[in-house]
């Protein structure tokens, strides 16, 4: 027996507490992934008269794994806490420039705008246009804009889904017809019931309105009238048509439009240009499309079912939301939500490679290989769950008993040096 044998255990049980008592430090830590150290025997060799021969000699402290298994989720409500529900790994540009990885997704949003960690890191993602299309490959830090609002946009397209009613009579009227008597002939008339006349339909009647916007947000009243100006053939060959007309004074219609027997509209199916004057002089008349492909004419009262339009004014930062795809959707003053970035993931042909560096974050090593980059939920990467954290995967349980466990190993090799002392101590004393 060897003194060396035993502090070699000693050596072992000491580096196994101190992975220990740091998962069981961390087991509150957000992102947090577990360790265990792991050991191998050492072996000396010699050559004797009948070959070689060898002998254990203790144990060697071989490397530290990490457990990069999926921790819990918890919801925290904070749209900015963010955790990764499967593989992958946020990306960061750390303060000095350099690049590193977490876990940790509790973000938060510096005074220019940008998503940083707590330690002042900037969170990666890609670009995207305002419906959460990335615009390139590259990734870049992750801003938005809390300082300048968006800017008012011009409206280009109003559409409508309105009922016109079957039952209207024409927008002109019809004057009274007189009674006939019927007459024995020859030859023979029949008679005629007299028919009331019908006013004029005011073109308010059937009509709705919306505000377009200029290009400096200015609010534009638009006004729709529909007139029914022609009914024509019976069964299944009847046709109506409708004027439409942008103002009650207006004798030239914006459009005609017709519907079959069956009220469907057979004309016009594409949106009309038309064009819209604002209030202000210093902004010229618009032009925008009028969709009135969804109007019908059906036997029931006069309806507007839906009326929109795609302008709006400039507006404020109010509120953001992250989906499970990693698009960051942000709410403005206006109502406008619009897409300001879309997260990023990596990951690693062998996560067990990657270094830590603490503050819950690891960086690239030979042995992790280079990141392979992606979206959020797009092949082997995994979705992302706004207003939750991922817990430290630590199991508090198993570490307690994993300390008991070194504990003892501890006592038996320290109890085995004893031994060995009284052993030398005993021939040092023999005379």
């Amino acid at each position: 027996m060897s003194f060396q044998t035993g502090l070699s255990g000693l050596n072992s049980a000491t580096r196994t507490l101190d992975v220990i008592g740091n998962n069981i430090a961390n087991a509150n830590t957000i992102g947090m992934k577990s360790s265990r150290a792991e050991f191998s025997s050492l072996i000396a060799s010699s050559m004797g008269a009948d070959g070689k021969q060898t002998s254990g000699v203790g144990e060697n402290i071989t490397t530290t794994s990490q457990n990069f298994s999926q921790g819990n989720i918890s919801t925290t409500g904070n749209d900015l806490d963010i955790a990764v529900n499967g593989a992958g790994f946020f990306q960061l540009q750390m303060p000095d420039g350099s690049s590193a990885y977490t876990r940790d997704g509790e973000f938060k949003l510096d005074k220019s705008g940008n998503i940083v960690t707590n330690s002042g890191a900037k969170v990666l993602g890609y670009a995207t246009d305002i419906k959460g299309n990335p615009t390139n490959t590259t990734i870049e830090p992750l801003k938005l804009s809390t300082g300048a609002p968006i800017a008012a946009n011009a409206t280009t397209t109003i559409a409508a889904e309105i009922n016109l009613d079957a039952r209207a009579p024409l927008a002109a009227g019809s004057p009274a017809v007189a009674a006939v008597a019927a007459q024995a002939g020859p030859p023979v008339v029949p008679a005629v019931a007299a028919v009331a006349a019908v006013p004029p339909t005011t073109r308010t009647t059937y009509a709705t309105s919306i505000n377009a916007f200029d290009s400096q947000g200015a609010a534009i009243p638009v006004n729709l009238y529909f007139e029914h100006i022609a009914s024509s053939g019976t069964g299944t060959s009847a046709v109506d048509n409708w004027n439409v007309y942008d103002s009650t004074s207006s004798t030239t219609p914006l459009l005609t439009m017709s519907f079959d027997s069956s009220g469907k509209l057979t004309s016009p199916l594409s949106p009309t240009a038309i064009s819209i004057a604002t209030p202000s002089s210093t902004t010229p008349t618009i032009s925008a499309a009028l969709d009135l492909s969804q109007v019908t004419q059906y036997g029931t009262p006069f309806a507007v079912t839906s009326l929109t339009q795609d302008g709006y004014v400039s507006g404020e930062l109010v509120g953001m939301k992250i989906g499970n795809d990693g698009i960051i959707t942000a709410r403005y003053s206006n109502g406008q939500t619009q897409a300001a970035g879309k997260f990023s993931l990596a990951e690693f042909r062998n996560a067990q490679g990657l270094a830590p560096t603490g503050g819950g974050t690891w960086v690239e090593t030979y042995a992790s290989g280079t990141p392979l980059t992606g979206q959020p939920g797009v092949g082997k990467f995994g979705s992302l769950a706004s207003g939750s954290l991922e817990d430290s995967n630590v199991d508090l349980t198993a570490e307690l008993v994993n300390m008991m466990t070194a504990q003892r190993t501890y006592q038996a090799n320290a109890q085995t040096i004893k031994t060995q002392d009284q052993i030398m101590t005993t021939l040092v004393n023999l005379r």
